[in-house]
């Protein structure tokens, strides 16, 4: 059975190092392409080193299909300088794992973080430059310069990038109570693990300790299937779990766009509240106080209803004040930015340019403003269509216009996302929200949206510059 193995995957060997190498520039490229720039998450700071390790890593395995079926076409010394870039890219690769898990570690031990360029070196000065100079043959630099890649760098960069997204799972994804994100990185962790024995340890056969016993010989006679096989189910392991987990980035982005929307709303529910209060309830306070006033004015003074009258007088006065006083608490300070400034901030905002790209084209003059309470009712109106559009429309490009024309303040933001059949009746909260700033502002919003369309609001407003 060992043997039928044995022989199997011999005839299968470029097979073998194509999928093996496959599978690892899989990773470092699913890695490479996700979006993370705005991530709070020290794991996002840190996976630019694991993509890179998956892509040269992936190189390597390619490039030793790759370098015998050169060796018919070019001369020796093209040949040995091919044979030397591919060790010196595994090393590089193993480099960049260990750097990956310095990287996730670097609040724990902040000295590690020098550790794999210190060994990097280390191997480069005792392998690259004398080995070559010094060795016998080519033959007896590349094996020893391979083994020991392995064991310096590879074996311990493993192990210590597993223990970091350890680490990094316990300490940052677990409070967050993504549960399936922590188990994922988990299993990540394990196949780190596994591959820097796998790796690191596992190595092509030398004439010194270990190498001479534990080595991808041995390992074929006792099981009859070759180091890369594993190697390649452990990378696949990986490479499921890290891009699952990826996920977190994009959990991440629609927790800070529902932080956003729940301010707004918030804000925006505080005025609502305010204005009630002032145009109903005080002013029915003030009414009865009147009706008090005029029942007091019959009554003479020093009578018992007199006297309760006054107390009468004296409590609804209290509660105009008290009423006017929780009005002061509930309404938003005006914003202290001029307009142009506030434009300029809001479409900058890095929690939604990580998921949308924005323009921005203004026709105002850069002295221009609104005064502090117009210019926060247009920033909010501003924001609630920004979000909408990310969240809900999933947008790609957002062009947001300002422009000042006959004593008119217009600002429109027309997205391509998916769209919706708008109802000028909707109850829809943030949308009702919009209208009633432009409302306070004294103007007119106007939305324009179709299914698949993409969705235009515009906010026609006068212009009154402070």
């Amino acid at each position: 059975m060992i043997d039928s193995l044995h022989q199997f995957f011999e005839l299968n060997d470029t097979l073998v190092l194509f999928t093996y190498g496959q599978v690892f520039f899989v990773l470092g490229l699913a890695i490479a392409l996700q979006s993370r720039r705005h991530s709070h998450l020290e794991l996002a700071r840190s996976l630019g080193w694991l993509a890179a390790f998956g892509i040269t890593h992936g190189l390597h395995e390619w490039a030793l299909i790759f370098v015998p079926i050169q060796a018919a076409y070019v001369n020796d010394a093209v040949l040995s300088l091919l044979q030397v870039s591919q060790a010196v890219l595994l090393a590089l690769s193993f480099g960049f794992l260990f750097q990956f898990g310095a990287e996730l570690l670097r609040e724990r031990w902040p000295r590690l973080i020098i550790l794999p360029l210190v060994v990097m070196v280390g191997w480069s000065l005792w392998f690259v430059m004398p080995g070559l100079a010094f060795s016998e043959g080519f033959e007896t630099w590349h094996g020893p310069a391979s083994i020991w890649a392995r064991y310096l760098i590879g074996l311990p960069g493993g192990l210590l990038a597993a223990f970091g997204l350890r680490f990094q799972a316990e300490q940052h994804i677990k409070p967050l109570n993504l549960t399936h994100i922590y188990r994922t990185l988990r299993v990540a962790g394990l196949a780190l693990g596994a591959y820097a024995i796998l790796g690191g340890l596992i190595v092509p056969a030398g004439d010194f300790f270990p190498a001479n016993w534990l080595n991808e010989a041995r390992l074929v006679n006792w099981l009859g299937i070759p180091a890369p096989v594993f190697r390649s189910l452990t990378g696949l392991v990986m490479a499921i779990t890290i891009i699952r987990a990826l996920e977190v980035f994009d959990l991440e982005i629609d927790r800070l766009i529902e932080q956003m929307e729940s301010e707004n709303n918030l804000m925006a529910e505080r005025e609502r509240i305010g204005r009630e209060l002032h145009d109903g309830a005080i002013q029915q306070i003030y009414t009865a106080g009147l009706i008090v006033e005029s029942a007091r004015r019959k009554v003479a003074d020093g009578t018992v209803v007199g006297q309760r009258l006054d107390r009468a007088m004296m409590a609804l006065n209290a509660a105009i004040a008290s009423l006017r006083a929780y009005m002061g608490t509930l309404r938003a300070e005006p914003t202290a930015v001029s307009l142009v400034d506030g434009l300029r901030r809001q479409t900058a905002d890095p929690r939604l340019t990580a998921l949308m790209e924005v323009d921005l084209a203004l026709d105002l003059p850069e002295a221009a403003s609104l005064n502090p309470l117009q210019t926060t009712h247009v920033l909010a109106i501003l924001n609630e269509a920004l979000a909408n559009a990310a969240r809900h429309a999933q947008a790609r490009r957002v062009r947001v216009q300002a422009t000042q024309a006959r004593e008119q303040f217009k600002l429109t933001i027309t997205d391509d996302g998916r769209g919706f059949t708008y109802e000028p009746d909707g109850r829809g909260y943030g949308l009702r929200n919009m209208r009633d700033r432009a409302r306070l502002l004294g103007g007119e919003l106007t939305i324009s949206s179709e299914p698949g369309q993409g969705t235009q609001v515009t906010l026609l407003a006068p212009w009154e510059d402070h």
